[in-house]
């Protein structure tokens, strides 16, 4: 599993000259920093796009699948297994349908080549499985609390706001950190929604670098370097919590 890592990291120090050499270096003899070079020439902007795409999809998947989760969990509306069966097969779409059909739409409501349409569209992805996450999870969280804040005098709202999620940080920092990964290193909606966008995400950045007579295997290895920092430190740094917020919901006292 670790091997393609490695191997990036040494093609990303590769000279060019050095790319179709046989058999290939294992290490990297003559490191050049070409590559990084390249990154922080051409690719910083659209570093800056993918992370501004990634915050507006988690700030975004929150928004909408954290009440729904817990509608769908304390409130019991009606129609609610439905939905639940709905939202599941939603994940079994694939994504080059759903780009399609987002090109249409986006096309009549002026949001191709713009950072907002691939916000919503990798909400689509993201909030299916943000609102069955929060819905196991929060049926965890014991009725009495929620029963308390009712007699204390609260509602809905305020009791989802104070009581419920507080208790959920297991579930927010998973959904958050699932929902950045997938718009970050979304390529499908990138590439259908904003081709020729002025903000592009960094997947379109990688691809600039590929053409039919040239290849600088180089530069795109160090931008994938580059761009994998940010999901791997998440990963580091979150994984207490996400397997937390996996595995809610799924033993029963």
């Amino acid at each position: 599993m670790l091997f393609p890592v490695y191997w990036m990291l040494n093609v990303s120090l590769t000279p060019q000259q050095d790319m179709r050499k046989d058999p290939p270096d294992l290490l990297p003899l003559h490191p050049t920093f070409e590559g990084y070079r390249a990154v922080l020439d051409d690719q910083l902007p659209y570093l800056g796009t993918s992370l501004l795409i990634g915050l507006g999809t988690v700030a975004l998947t929150l928004l909408i699948a954290a009440p729904a989760g817990y509608a769908l969990a304390k409130l019991r509306p009606r129609g609610g297994g439905a939905l639940g069966l709905a939202l599941l097969v939603a994940q079994m779409i694939p994504g080059i349908v759903m780009a399609m059909g987002f090109y249409g739409i986006f096309l009549d409501l002026g949001l191709l080549n713009s950072w907002w349409g691939l916000i919503i569209a990798d909400s689509t992805i993201a909030v299916p499985f943000g609102v069955m996450i929060f819905t196991a999870f929060m049926s965890g969280i014991p009725g009495e609390l929620i029963s308390a804040a009712r007699i204390d005098g609260a509602g809905s709202w305020r009791t989802f706001r104070s009581v419920v999620l507080p208790l959920s940080r297991n579930a927010l920092v998973t959904v958050s950190l699932f929902s950045f990964l997938w718009a970050w290193s979304d390529f499908v909606f990138a590439t259908t929604l904003d081709g020729g966008g002025d903000l592009r995400p960094i997947t379109l950045g990688i691809y600039k670098y590929i053409g039919n007579n040239n290849q600088e295997w180089n530069a795109i290895m160090a931008t994938a370097v580059v761009a994998s920092v940010p999901a791997a430190v998440l990963l580091v740094l979150a994984q207490r919590y996400v397997a937390a917020g996996v595995t809610a919901g799924a033993v029963k006292d």
